[in-house]
């Protein structure tokens, strides 16, 4: 979830140039053998509250870094603050650094009106990590045009400005630790006299070592209202540098300095106000208190940071959707995902349930299958058939920890980074497109020869393998009982429903046409010799048997008598089966004249003649 706010603090500082303030909230967590420390110094000369003479700041100031050879950095932010809107760009040894954002808070004084005040912070990890160990000269801040301006600042005595870096660093000696950093820009005072700080998601096991840090302006040692900061409501103190009842007095823990005009950047031991299988902690910061006359009277405090450092031993699940797979005319979705155990300090269970959702639908669910260490992870996938009531683009989300209702089974350091979301669009049945028929002539009983192949002229393919013709479109989606031979297919019907699949990079195309058999004109002999030698006994015309079913054959003799009537199953064998004499004999050679009535509308009757020998 750290990763989370940050990215909204970044899309903010796009949006506006300058960050909307924002409340003290977690920014960053950091789960681990780590601990931190922070410099800093004040660019104020005198606390303001003692001097109203000076209304100006110093043009730097300087902080020595102090790492043992054995700490390696993990991050490092440089925070800079003061009266006014800011200035968003400051120098570092001379090197200049652009505020990664910039808050800004206001403060209505009853006497001069609207005040603003800022912070700005910026990463600086690579440059500590190759400085290290060094005295760091802060400088280029500039804010004494507002100053000059706007006489309220100086007036009310809250004109300052300074600076801080916070190190976290990795040390393989240390106990397995959570730090959290807040960070934004409140004000504490008399409108305003508390802030509350929850923290959950931790597990503590040993309190050892357990301090809570902060970085706040505008602090007065001089002014003891009762500016007190409590943990599970118990007052903390470091006293004399920190009394119970002046937590901001312009101080430095890490210095035990009590020039730090201003400003506090302090550190305290919590040890005592923790147990152990704490699973909460509460942070609280007071200013405002009745002086003698009984007036409520309040110092006015800028909180800028807040760093907790507990012993907490919690594994943090969190998933990612390495990729997705479709198939092409389903609603069948693989998913390639791993589960992690990043940043924790625990091992992450087996059996850790996962949880998928399209559109807000849980369509699939599935478990860790073994222990995740610390820093580790585990790949699995899954084959998810999406509901027909969910839309072909959808939104999928998975949710480590979710038994499938939103609940978690376990307690881990961050609740709020277990969901990842990836858009999917599925490929959808494609639309088949219509070809015009295929036709061939009948060869009998309604039956034909088709080159399938002939429609290829009309399809776009890029390779012939690529093809396939199916006689179903079941057949075509499952890819079965494929037409081996489509230069010569045999119909079973007429018209028969063809389909041809054409495979694409990710899906595929299908067509679907109609093969129908068509009656041919048959074709006549000239000749026939019925003489039972076993080569054209009979009068066989082709094309007409078996096709033309309905037809009917007339024969005459030359004078103009009918001798032979037949049709589809009686065909003329050169025997006589009209007329009153003659029947059932061979007739004789010579010239017959034939009359066929096909019974087919696409055809005339046909007349011409037939020469008969022996």
């Amino acid at each position: 979830m750290f990763q989370l706010n940050k990215i909204i603090v970044f899309i903010c500082c796009i949006a506006t140039s300058v960050a909307c303030s924002q409340e003290i909230a977690l920014f960053q967590q950091f789960n681990g053998r780590y601990d931190y420390l922070a410099i800093g110094n004040t660019l104020n000369p005198f606390e303001n509250n003692l001097d109203r003479s000076f209304c100006e700041i110093l043009p730097q100031s300087q902080a020595e870094l102090t790492l043992n050879p054995d700490w390696n950095v993990v991050a490092a932010y440089l925070y800079w603050a003061g009266s006014g809107s800011g200035d968003t760009e400051v120098s570092l040894n001379g090197i200049p650094f652009l505020a990664d954002n910039t808050h800004l808070v206001d403060y209505n004084d009853p006497n001069y009106g609207l005040l603003t005040y800022f912070s700005c912070y910026t990463d600086i990890t690579e440059y500590i990590r190759t400085v290290r160990n060094s005295m760091y000269t802060f400088s280029d801040l500039d804010i004494s045009n507002i100053l000059t301006t706007n006489d309220g600042y100086c007036n009310n005595r809250t004109n300052f400005a300074g600076w801080s870096i916070y190190i976290i660093y990795e040390n393989t000696n240390l106990p397995l630790n959570q730090i959290n950093l807040f960070q934004g820009l409140e004000i504490i005072n008399r409108n305003v006299q508390e802030k509350t700080i929850l923290l959950d998601n931790i597990n503590v096991l040993d309190n050892e070592g357990a301090k809570i840090g902060f970085l706040a302006w505008e602090g007065d040692a001089n002014l003891n209202y009762g500016e007190s900061l409590l943990i599970n409501n118990n007052i903390l103190s470091n006293p004399p540098l920190n009394p119970a009842n002046n937590a901001f007095n312009g101080t430095n823990s890490f210095t035990a300095s009590n020039t730090f005009y201003n400003g506090d950047l302090d550190v305290y031991n919590i040890e005592n106000n923790i147990a152990i299988g704490d699973n909460s902690v509460e942070i609280k910061l007071t200013t405002g208190d009745l002086d003698e006359f009984g007036i409520l009277q309040a110092d006015l405090i800028i909180l800028n940071n807040m760093i907790t450092v507990l012993n907490s031993q919690l594994p943090d699940a969190t998933i990612i959707l390495d990729a997705y797979r479709l198939e092409c005319a389903t609603r069948i979705v693989t998913i390639d995902y791993t589960a992690f155990n990043i940043n924790s300090t625990e091992i992450l269970p087996a059996a850790t349930p996962i949880a998928f959702y399209a559109d807000g639908l849980l369509v699939a669910q599935s478990e860790t299958q073994d222990m995740i260490p610390i820093d580790g992870f585990e790949t699995q996938s899954i084959t998810i058939n999406i509901p027909d009531i969910i839309p072909d683009s959808f939104t999928l989300q998975i949710i480590i920890d979710d038994v499938g209702n939103g609940t978690g089974i376990v307690t881990e350091l961050n609740e709020l980074n277990n969901i990842t979301t990836e858009p999917i669009t599925l490929l959808p049945i494609p639309e088949v497109t219509q070809l015009q028929p295929l036709e061939a002539c009948d060869i009998g009983f309604n039956q034909a020869t088709f080159n399938l192949t002939e429609q290829l002229q009309f399809i776009d393919y890029e390779s012939i393998e690529d093809v396939s013709y199916y006689e179903s479109e079941t057949d075509l989606f499952n890819q079965e009982n494929q037409i081996l031979i489509p230069e010569y297919f045999n119909n079973d019907t007429s018209p028969q429903e063809i389909f041809i699949r054409i495979d694409t990079d990710f899906c595929f195309n299908f067509y679907k046409f109609n093969v129908r058999v068509k009656n041919c004109p048959p074709y006549i002999p000239q000749v026939f010799t019925p003489n039972h030698d076993g080569f054209n006994d009979w009068f066989n015309i082709q094309g007409l048997y078996t096709i033309f079913e309905n037809h009917k054959l007339l024969i005459y003799n030359r004078w103009g008598t009918l001798i032979f009537e037949g049709n589809n199953d009686l065909p003329w064998d050169g025997k006589a089966n009209k007329g009153i004499s003659n029947q059932g004999n061979l007739v004789p050679v010579g010239t017959y004249f034939y009359v066929l009535y096909l019974n087919d509308s696409n055809y005339e009757t046909m007349t011409g003649y037939v020469y008969v020998n022996y």
